[in-house]
């Protein structure tokens, strides 16, 4: 009897330490519902940004480390994109939806969240702080963005992504906003 009560406890012990330390992404806003928010019903067909040599160097710089794909995907109508990023908080990506009119930051939403910590960042206390914001010359937003104690590291992910998307948009020359000109 003892060690059948000592199985059971250690077994859902066990169980507990591993779903604690296992971060599941919690999902906030499916892709479809989020370019539904960008576009409405008519989305705009997915393109591509091919991440040549040319601007890896400047984003890695904005990154603070290199981007680790080849290839960036987002959409564009009009004057609105669209962009869908993955950023690493602590230790695991936040997939970040980014909404552009022209050369300035509509909406930032958090479409999902893998890490224990900082999911403060998901709120509109927060994401509202980016509306209207634009990148100046030195690839910084053009205002200061106040962070959530306990959650510096999603802030600082939050933000880079969003500056990521705005010198995307510079560089694909994407309605209104002048392309970034090479440093390398």
């Amino acid at each position: 009897m003892k060690l059948s009560k000592y199985l059971l406890t250690a077994s859902f012990s066990l169980l507990m330490v591993m779903g604690a330390t296992s971060a599941k992404a919690e999902e906030y806003l499916s892709q479809a519902d989020f370019l539904k928010q960008a576009f409405g019903e008519q989305q705009p067909k997915v393109k591509t940004l091919w991440l040549k040599k040319d601007i890896k160097p400047q984003v890695a710089d904005i990154l603070g480390h290199p981007y680790a794909g080849l290839r960036v995907r987002y959409w564009y109508q009009g004057n609105q994109s669209a962009w869908i990023l993955e950023e690493i908080g602590k230790e695991r990506p936040i997939t970040i939806g980014v909404i552009l009119d022209a050369d300035q930051i509509r909406s930032v939403n958090i479409l999902a969240f893998r890490e224990s910590r900082g999911w403060e960042v998901k709120y509109p206390f927060f994401t509202d702080q980016f509306k209207g914001l634009t990148l100046t010359d030195d690839q910084q937003l053009s205002d200061h963005i106040d962070g959530v104690t306990g959650a510096t590291l999603s802030v600082r992910a939050v933000t880079k992504v969003a500056r990521l998307a705005l010198f995307f948009a510079h560089k694909e020359g994407l309605a209104g906003a002048s392309p970034v000109a090479d440093n390398g």
